[in-house]
């Protein structure tokens, strides 16, 4: 029987994903050598505040009894880790890197989140994650544990740009990724929907794991 590497390393997709997006990325921690906890949720049928009580306690039950605990997030995947830390402590808690998280929300969700067909596809917890002070993301304050985040500059939906001021990966400005706190921040060339499946951005994430900071 395999033996378990006491290092856990539990990703969280982003919203309207599944696990599968993070596969290429679980696939690459495994091969580093870390346990690797892939957890889905599903996460345009409730909010965050539900999400984040009933998913991370079943992902954390999955890593071994003993060793240090990383996170790797995608897009709503970290505002779920900040709201769940927010009122529990994680007592193994290792390191985290965040992809494209909206820490201070979008404006896309600003210009669209009234719109029904956008409640539609992205649900309660897509509407809480706007800019303005009483948004999810806005309302978690500082972040407490190591963090790196990385943000995407290229996008391929020119469409929803058109509404973020600044660079920005299609879904969320450079800017808006950042949380006080955070001990890294690295911006590169990736795309919101794509970036935790490019290579650079998997090597950065085992950098940041094994180390505290990104290779710049």
């Amino acid at each position: 029987m395999k033996t378990q590497n006491p290092q856990c390393v539990i990703l969280l997709h982003g919203l309207a994903r599944t696990a599968h997006a993070m596969k290429k990325m679980a696939n690459a921690l495994e091969n580093t050598g870390y346990t690797v906890v892939n957890q889905g949720y599903p996460s345009t049928k409730k909010d965050i505040q539900t999400l984040a009580r009933e998913t991370l306690p079943k992902a954390l039950g999955k890593c071994p009894p003993t060793g240090t605990i990383h996170f790797v997030t995608h897009s709503m995947g970290g505002i779920l880790l900040r709201q769940y830390l927010s009122q529990h402590t994680i007592e193994r808690m290792g390191r985290t890197v965040m992809l494209g998280p909206p820490n201070q929300g979008s404006e896309v969700v600003d210009s669209l989140g009234d719109w029904a067909p956008f409640q539609w596809f992205n649900g309660p917890a897509g509407s809480q994650m706007g800019t303005g002070p009483d948004s999810v993301p806005n309302q978690l304050g500082p972040v407490d544990f190591p963090l790196g985040v990385i943000a995407g500059s290229d996008t391929i939906n020119f469409l929803l740009s058109t509404q973020l001021p600044g660079p920005n990966d299609g879904k969320v400005t450079v800017e808006r990724t950042k949380v006080e706190g955070m001990q890294d921040h690295l911006v590169l060339p990736v795309t919101h929907p794509f970036m935790m499946r490019n290579g650079e951005v998997i090597e950065q994430v085992k950098v940041f794991l094994a180390t505290g900071t990104f290779s710049k």
